[in-house]
């Protein structure tokens, strides 16, 4: 099993993709070979599914009561694999462009091996810019199903030790001085809190906050503060208040801001809406400390793991996060969360009509994975 050390070191000498087995160039490379590897009896399906909120969710940049996703179903051999697409608007995705993806790449699927992963995404991406939540959705799916043909945890399938295993932030999302004090009071059992700001008045709420609570509390602006000047002001601020770093506190379109701020900045910041795959981590160097992973912004675990590589390469340190999402792919980022700093693996917790069960849980703050093979996750009834 490779702890974050030796998964560092690991990388730093070669692609993510052909380092961890579980994805295919390596040790599916005898498999691609194999004579008996035959591409018969797969059934290839997916559904959109609506996603309740247990209440309005804000940020900066909008609310939302309820979001749709898309689950990807792969069978053959009597092994199911799932994944998810939650995607981004921000981004230009939608549940619709997702499934268009999947209904795309089927073709590919059903001649595909799919035991080399690293070879589908590859097909995938030569083919141009695809849906970052539907080939999310596709690769996971794909893990699932090699990690549950092994009878393995996806962790243990991609060589991760689980015991380094980071705490997780809960998040409270912007509303009134009071509920969010009463969100906060009601989060008293998670050792570490996000608070979303990006709003006036949002330093006078953290000082609330922080005159109930003695959690650990981290920061996301979502890129809500209009200029550097006020950025740092507020920043500074909230050092004041024993915050522990602070999310994209500016536009994405503000690098040259951003290295103003980090250069003076009293906190480290975490660049989340600026750094979506591998290609965005280098024009950030000094424009942050560190970034935020998302499997949906990305594209699924293969990316995401280059992304941890490279962004270890500049001196970032690393964070998961994840979108309003299912126990699905929140589980299934979890797997991975060993290789990273900081967690932030929650928006399944803000879901009331979660369509499955058995996943990752927050214990004391550290994320437990469960136990059975795959992703671990196991379908609940569906709900309208």
């Amino acid at each position: 099993m490779l702890t974050r050390r030796e998964f560092l070191s690991t990388l730093t000498r070669a692609s993510a993709a052909g380092v961890l087995a579980g994805l295919g160039a390596g040790a599916c490379a005898h498999a691609a070979r194999s004579p008996h590897y035959a591409p018969v009896g797969r059934r290839i399906t997916h559904r959109r599914f609506t996603l309740r909120m247990k209440g309005t969710w804000s940020i900066a940049r909008g609310s939302m009561d309820s979001k749709d996703i898309v689950i990807v179903e792969l069978e053959r051999d009597g092994y199911i694999g799932r994944g998810e697409a939650a995607p981004s608007s921000f981004y230009g995705e939608s549940a619709e462009s997702s499934t268009a993806f999947v209904q795309a790449v089927t073709p590919l699927l059903e001649s595909a091996d799919w035991r080399d992963i690293d070879a589908f995404e590859k097909a995938i991406v030569r083919r141009g810019a695809p849906d970052r939540g539907g080939l999310c959705a596709v690769t996971t799916a794909l893990l699932d199903w090699n990690a549950r043909r092994r009878g393995l945890p996806l962790h243990r399938h991609l060589g991760i030790d689980a015991r380094t295993m980071p705490r997780s932030t809960f998040s409270i999302g912007i509303s009134a001085r009071g509920e969010m004090l009463r969100k906060v009071r009601a989060a008293s059992a998670y050792p570490l809190i996000k608070i979303k700001v990006g709003f006036d008045g949002d330093i006078a709420i953290i000082e609330a906050i922080r005159s109930i609570s003695r959690q650990t509390i981290r920061v996301d602006a979502n890129g809500g503060w209009r200029s550097k000047e006020e950025a740092l002001e507020k920043i500074t601020a909230l050092a004041r208040l024993g915050v522990e770093f602070v999310e994209q506190p500016l536009p994405v379109d503000r690098i040259d801001d951003a290295r103003w701020l980090t250069a003076r900045s009293p906190l480290p910041i975490i660049a989340d809406e600026g750094v979506r795959t591998v290609r965005d981590i280098a024009p950030l160097t000094g424009a942050c400390h560190g970034i935020n992973i998302k499997l949906m912004k990305c594209g699924g675990i293969p990316e995401a793991l280059r992304m941890i590589a490279l962004a270890r390469s500049h001196g970032m340190r690393v964070m998961m996060g994840c979108m309003i999402e299912s126990s699905l792919g929140i589980t299934a980022a979890a797997h991975i969360a060993p290789l990273v700093d900081f967690a932030d693996l929650d928006g399944n917790l803000l879901v009331a009509n979660d369509p499955f069960a058995r996943g990752v849980r927050i214990t004391n703050g550290l994320l437990v994975l469960p136990g059975g093979p795959g992703i671990g996750v196991e379908q609940a009834p569906f709900t309208a």
